[in-house]
């Protein structure tokens, strides 16, 4: 038997050789000696008939020659595995090297960011206040009563009939003013909500309200604060004008418009060629809001203001589908 195994031996050793870097006549070899109905199975069957002093010799023999042959055919296996996937996993180290992705501050963040910064050169300070807000906070205490029809206006998402997802920051305003006595300048961005889907409406969107309070304020300081911010956030070429308008809280109220920053207002589709963009609502507040949170009207006077950031947004940069911030496309958002 010792002569059986040599030969065995010898024999595999030739056939791994020939083989060479053929991974199928190795996988073939593999099965041909050590496999369950290869030589060495045989080989094993064969031991019982073997004398028992004999038996732990040629046992111990056709062990070590079975580790043999499977320490060789393991390591040609390996040889052929790797000429397989040296072309594919070939490393050019003269090659330029590849940057990770870098995150970006997302437009909207970045240009509520600016407004915040413009505002606080100017004296402001930003306050907060809660998203699911009490409808007197939003309407009535705004001059909106029950059964005002500037709430058509808004399609508001309620929890309950006292309850809601406000529609706008104003109503920290109102309780800025409740705890606190002229003077006040404050900014209030955040997080607003309505029922709207479109091209340029999103059920969930960014505005910044801001207030501003004290004696002797007029529509001249309103003016002059809201000249600086459009200087400083489009440019200082960029004219702007006032329109009057209409909004429950203020009164006179104005809305403000940009030069089209898409053909400097000579006319195109964007601004429908009337050279203009409305950008914010403005206006004296009303002295019934005053009324509400126990300012004296006579005394005080102020002027807030409201726009929205995605808006700004657009218009900063030249895009025309609010659907694009919230997509989450790299290939949008890298150009930020």
């Amino acid at each position: 038997m010792r002569d059986t195994i040599q030969t065995i031996l010898d024999a595999a050793a030739r056939d791994v050789a020939d083989a060479g870097d053929d991974s199928k006549a190795l996988e073939a070899l593999r099965v041909r000696y050590l496999g369950r109905k290869g030589e060495f199975s045989r080989c094993f069957k064969e031991l019982a008939l073997a004398s028992a002093d004999q038996r732990p010799q040629l046992g111990q023999l056709l062990n070590d020659a079975k580790a043999q042959i499977e320490g060789a055919l393991t390591a040609a296996l390996e040889r052929a595995r790797e000429q397989v996937r040296r072309p594919t996993e070939y490393l050019d180290v003269t090659l330029p090297g590849r940057l990770p992705l870098r995150g970006h501050i997302h437009p909207i963040t970045g240009v509520a960011r600016e407004i915040s910064r413009i505002f606080h050169r100017l004296g402001f300070e930003t306050v907060e206040g809660p998203e699911v807000e009490l409808d007197y906070y939003n309407f009535e205490a705004l001059n909106i009563p029950k059964d005002h029809p500037a709430r058509d206006m808004q399609d508001t998402f309620y929890f309950s009939d006292n309850v809601l997802l406000r529609t706008h920051t104003s109503p920290i305003q109102v309780r800025v003013m409740e705890k606190r006595q002229p003077p006040i300048r404050i900014i209030a961005p955040g997080k607003a909500y309505r029922c709207d889907s479109d091209v340029t409406h999103t059920p969930m969107f960014h505005q910044v309200e801001g207030l501003m309070v004290g004696e002797n304020i007029s529509f001249a300081d309103l003016k002059g604060i809201l000249t600086v911010f459009v200087h400083q956030m489009f440019g200082p070429d960029v004219g702007l004008r006032f329109r009057p308008s209409f909004f429950p809280f203020t009164e006179p109220s104005a809305e403000v418009d940009i030069q089209c920053v898409m053909c400097r207002g000579s006319g195109c589709r964007v601004c429908s060629q009337t050279g203009w963009l409305e950008i914010l609502g403005s206006g004296m507040v009303d002295p019934e809001v005053f009324k509400m949170v126990g300012y004296d009207s006579e005394h005080f006077t102020g002027f807030a203001f409201g726009m929205g950031i995605e808006r700004i947004a657009m218009l900063k940069y030249g895009i025309d589908d609010l659907r694009l911030f919230y997509e989450n496309d790299l290939r949008f958002l890298t150009q930020f």
